[in-house]
C-alpha cells in the first residue's frame, strides 16, 4: 500500500522544518488544533456530466482521507469545499468567484467540462489562485495563458493529444474514409479543430462531418447520413450520455464500422444510455482497471469505500483527481509554508521527487513552460468488453506494468 511512503514523506519533511523545543515547554498545554487547509472542488455532480463529476469527487475524497490519516500537511488536515457546477458555465463561474473571493480556499481542483472551465479561468488567473483541472480536456484550457505566468495546471490528456492518438490508430488499420459526428458545444468545436489538424497531418480530410446538439435522445437520421456516405470508420466527439446515443444509433443502423471516441466514450453514462451498445467501441484512456498493478487495485479498493457503483462512472476522472490532490500536497512541502498561489505554482513546477500515482509515476510533471502532466506516450487505447473498460490490445495489459513517464 502507498500509506507508508506517504507517511514517510510527511515525517521527513516535517522533521526538516522542525525546530528544537526547550524542555521547559515539554509540559505545556496542548496547542489548539491547527486550522484545516481548505481545497475547493468544482464538479458537475448533477446533470448529464454527473458520472464524471461524482467519480472525481470520490477520487478527491479517497486522497484526502489517506492524507489526513497520516497527519495531513504538518498536522493540518485537508478539507474539501465542494460545489456542483451542473456542467453549466455560469454556475461554474459563480462557484469559482465564491471559492476564491469569499471562501478563500487555498487552491482549487476540478472542472469536467471544457466550456465551464474556460468561462471560469480568468477568476483564478486574475487572483493568482492555483487551479488544477483534473478532468476537462479542451486544448485551449492550458493554452490561454503562457505557462510561465499561468496559475492553471492540468492532469487530464488534452484533446490535441487524444485526437492524434485516435487518428494514428485509424491510419494503422488502413482506414481512410473518416466520418466525424461532433456536438455543437465549445468542447465539440475545439475537438473538431484538433481532429481536422490530426487528419491533415496524415494527408487526410474528413470524409463527412455532421454536427448535433447535446441533449439529443436519437441520432437515427444523422447515422443514416453517415452510413450512406460510404465512410469506413466513425469518430464521435461528445460527452458520455451522447456517446451512448451515438453507439445505440450505430447499432440500430447495422453500421458495422469501427467506432472511436475520446475519453467520454468510456463514461458509465455511455454504457447505460446505449444499453450496452458501446461494446467494442474504442476510446482514449490514461488509466484502465488493472489488478496486476498495486497502486491501481489499491485505489479501486479505496474508491469502493465511498461508492459501490458498477461500472465506475469514470475511472479516469477519479484517478486523475486523486493523483492531483497528492501532487498538490507535495507542492505544499516544496513551498515550505508559502501556500499562496505563487508559492504553490512554484511548488508544482519544481516537484523534487517522483510521485507514484494511479495514472502514472509523475516525475517532473510540470515546469514553468509546461502545465500539462500528460504526454502522448502515456495514452492507452481502451474498449468496452463484457460491460467493463479494458485494454483494446490485450498485450497492453501486460505492458501497462512498465510505467510510462512523461516525455
Amino acid at each position: 500500500m502507498h500509506l507508508p511512503s506517504l507517511s514517510s514523506l510527511v515525517l521527513a519533511l516535517a522533521t526538516a522544518l522542525s525546530v528544537v523545543v526547550p524542555s521547559a515547554m515539554a509540559q505545556a498545554p496542548a496547542a489548539p488544533a491547527a486550522q484545516p487547509i481548505r481545497l475547493g472542488l468544482i464538479l458537475p455532480l448533477t446533470g448529464g456530466s454527473a458520472d464524471m463529476g461524482n467519480s472525481a469527487r470520490v477520487g478527491a475524497q479517497v486522497a484526502v482521507e489517506e492524507i489526513n490519516a497520516v497527519g495531513g500537511y504538518l498536522g493540518r488536515k485537508l478539507e474539501l469545499v465542494i460545489r456542483d457546477d451542473q456542467a453549466n458555465p455560469d454556475a461554474g463561474l459563480a462557484h469559482a468567484e465564491e471559492l476564491v473571493l469569499k471562501e478563500k480556499v487555498t487552491a482549487t481542483l476540478g472542472f469536467c467540462n471544457t466550456g465551464v472551465a474556460m468561462k471560469a479561468l480568468d477568476v483564478f488567473q486574475n487572483n493568482q489562485h492555483l487551479l488544477i483541472v483534473t478532468c476537462a480536456t479542451g486544448t485551449a484550457i492550458t493554452a490561454k495563458y503562457p505557462a510561465a505566468e499561468s496559475f492553471i495546471f492540468r492532469t487530464s490528456a488534452r484533446d490535441q493529444l487524444q485526437s492524434k492518438f485516435l487518428v494514428d490508430d485509424i491510419v494503422k488499420r488502413g482506414l481512410k474514409k473518416v466520418a466525424l459526428l461532433v456536438d455543437t458545444t465549445g468542447y465539440g468545436d475545439g475537438g473538431l479543430r484538433d481532429l481536422e489538424a490530426a487528419l491533415k497531418a496524415e494527408g487526410l480530410t474528413p470524409h463527412i462531418v455532421v454536427r448535433f446538439k447535446v441533449g439529443v435522445k436519437s441520432l437515427t437520421e444523422e447515422m443514416k447520413q453517415l452510413k450512406d456516405s460510404g465512410a469506413d470508420v466513425l469518430i464521435g466527439w461528445t460527452v458520455g450520455p451522447e456517446q451512448g446515443v451515438i453507439s445505440a444509433a450505430r447499432a440500430a443502423a447495422g453500421w458495422n464500422v469501427p467506432q472511436y471516441g475520446p475519453w467520454g466514450l468510456a463514461h458509465g453514462s455511455a454504457f447505460e444510455v446505449s444499453k450496452g451498445a458501446v461494446e467494442g467501441a474504442l476510446m482514449v484512456q490514461t488509466v484502465l482497471p488493472n489488478p496486476f498493478m498495486e497502486r491501481n487495485s489499491a485505489f479501486l479498493r479505496g474508491y469502493a469505500r465511498f461508492s459501490k457503483e458498477r461500472p465506475i462512472g469514470s475511472m479516469m476522472s477519479a484517478a486523475q483527481t486523486y493523483d492531483s490532490v497528492h501532487l498538490l500536497l507535495r507542492a505544499m512541502f516544496v513551498a515550505r509554508g508559502d501556500l499562496s498561489g505563487k508559492g504553490l505554482k512554484n511548488g508544482l513546477e519544481n516537484l523534487r521527487e517522483p510521485y507514484r500515482g494511479v495514472v502514472t509515476t509523475y516525475d517532473k510533471p510540470f515546469s514553468n513552460t509546461d502545465h500539462d502532466a500528460i504526454s502522448a506516450n502515456m495514452l492507452w487505447l481502451g474498449t468496452w468488453r463484457g460491460g467493463e473498460r479494458t485494454y483494446a490490445y490485450k498485450e497492453d495489459a501486460s505492458r501497462a506494468t512498465v510505467i510510462r513517464r512523461k516525455e
